[in-house]
């Protein structure tokens, strides 16, 4: 464990991001699921509805840095993709 005063801070300072950081993965999770489901029920106004809030979170989680920027427009693309299949 850490004694100075400053790596103290620091320590609760990681705990914190790292909190905030497995929320916002949680919620990228939750919302890619429910895109994914409405995909699979063929449900094209669910689907897009899901997407629209998919992109939204993962565009959040990347500029805070959550996840790389890549891998959200990656993600974004390929439920996208999913997304258009349905006829």
């Amino acid at each position: 464990m850490a004694n100075h005063k400053s790596a103290l801070k620091r320590h609760r300072q990681s705990l914190v991001r790292n909190e905030r950081n497995n929320i916002m993965r949680t919620r990228i999770k939750n919302v890619v699921k429910s895109v994914r489901s409405a995909v699979e029920a063929n449900d094209k106004d669910q689907a897009s509805v899901a997407l629209n809030k998919a992109a939204s979170v993962l565009d959040k989680a990347a500029s805070k840095k959550v996840i790389h920027a890549r891998n959200a427009a990656r993600k974004i693309s390929r439920l996208q993709a999913a997304v258009n299949k349905i006829s």
